[in-house]
């Protein structure tokens, strides 16, 4: 099989502990990284346990101005957005089944079931929630999360190189060009909403609920992870397949365990393991490296406002589709031309100090993930969800 990532510099050791796992349990397995960014130069690509590193220039993404394009993108918006081109090129060039994982997914078992599934299959999904939840909190964290993101994770999918599966990687190539932004009010959430309308539109595709796929925090309320006697992680008495450690970085996974872990210490290893290989891997040194389409040719990094005006406003979009908006000296500037007629400066007195934001912020999701963590908070937690403590609560 074939499998594939997508990444900048910040999410690289990732990456490398995902093709590590993936080379140890899927044996014979291809590996090719999607790189969007500027490839350090102290690090020797020959070395890394990837058998190609494929740059968003090298896709050739059929687009009439790349530099304007990726532009329009943020680094999340633009590592999704080439996933569909990605998919075609490998499929054009006869890769007969293609798997994509998240740069934060660890495979734990071979997937000898996923590729004998791609015999009878085009096209393999993975949905975000596969068990009714009970609790209103959960329903509010996990249903009504995956209604604004999108049934499926697409973290996940495998693709078979037939008529059908060539079909949906076009398809969903196209749709990616022109319309891949984390926008949940015009009911679209990067490359993943569109996945909802793949069973509509295409035949051959299989749904898995196998517990053991995809194992992540919107799930972990109903899959119970525990221990075979031989030392296999085990969900819901099945060997685990990849768990995916999705909101790492943001504190949102620390957070959910904290919620729906339910003191499982199982969940709280696999925590463990994933931040020690992420140290060994170099996360802590290239997750601080200045992304090169962060920034403009000046170095003054550009905000998700900017990347969004220029092409939602038809107008700006029409003058400026022919420059490259990166260059902040020329006849025709973005840069410029959005600090005289859009950007507002702050009144005196009233700058924003961001970083002292982002200290303030990382305080609050410690202090909440030492609350969810204790001991008093569980005890709480399962009495608030006892038929005592909803009898009480109904009470008033």
């Amino acid at each position: 099989m074939h499998f594939y990532t997508s990444v900048n510099i910040n999410y690289l050791p990732k990456a490398r502990i995902l093709a590590e796992s993936v080379k140890k349990y899927c044996k014979g397995a291809r590996f090719s990284l999607i790189f969007s960014d500027k490839w350090p130069a102290e690090i020797d690509a020959e070395k890394e346990p990837f058998d190609e590193i494929i740059t968003v220039e090298e896709l050739k993404i059929p687009v009439d101005n790349l530099n304007f394009w990726i532009f329009t993108h943020t680094v999340v918006e633009l590592c999704t957005a080439v996933k569909g081109q990605a998919l075609v090129n490998f499929l054009e060039e006869g890769s007969e089944k293609v798997v994509y994982l998240d740069p934060d997914v660890v495979v734990f078992d071979d997937l000898h079931e996923l590729e004998a599934l791609l015999d009878k299959y085009s096209i393999i999904l993975t949905p975000h929630v596969t068990i009714p939840e009970q609790e209103k909190a959960a329903i509010m964290d996990n249903e009504i999360c995956a209604l604004k993101h999108g049934a499926y994770n697409f973290g996940f999918y495998a693709v078979k190189n037939d008529k059908n599966g060539m079909a949906f990687a076009r398809w969903w190539r196209d749709r990616l060009l022109d319309f891949c932004f984390d926008d949940i009010p015009n009911g679209i959430f990067t490359d993943q909403k569109w996945g909802d309308l793949v069973p509509c539109l295409f035949e051959n595709v299989f749904i898995t609920r196998d517990p053991g796929y995809n194992v992540s925090t919107w799930n972990i309320s109903n899959r119970q992870i525990s221990k075979s006697e031989s030392n296999i992680y085990m969900v819901n008495d099945v060997p685990l397949k990849f768990y995916h450690f999705s909101g790492f970085d943001s504190g949102a996974q620390a957070d959910m365990l904290g919620l729906y872990a339910n003191g499982n210490k199982y969940l709280y290893e696999l925590r463990k393991w994933y931040i020690k290989q992420q140290k060994e891997h170099e996360q802590d040194k290239y997750s601080k490296y200045p992304s090169k389409y962060n920034f403009y040719d000046n170095n003054k990094k550009i905000t998700k406002e900017e990347r969004t005006l220029i092409h939602k406003r038809m107008d700006v979009l029409e003058y400026f589709k022919d420059t490259n908006p990166y260059v902040v000296n020329q006849e025709k500037s973005y840069y410029k031309w959005y600090r005289a007629e859009v950007d507002a400066t702050p009144e005196e007195g009233n700058d924003i100090d961001v970083e002292e934001l982002k200290v303030e912020n990382q305080k609050l999701k410690t202090e909440l993930y030492n609350i969810y963590g204790s001991k008093t908070w569980k005890i709480v937690h399962k009495m608030a969800v006892s038929k005592l403590g909803k009898w009480l609560y109904r009470r008033g």
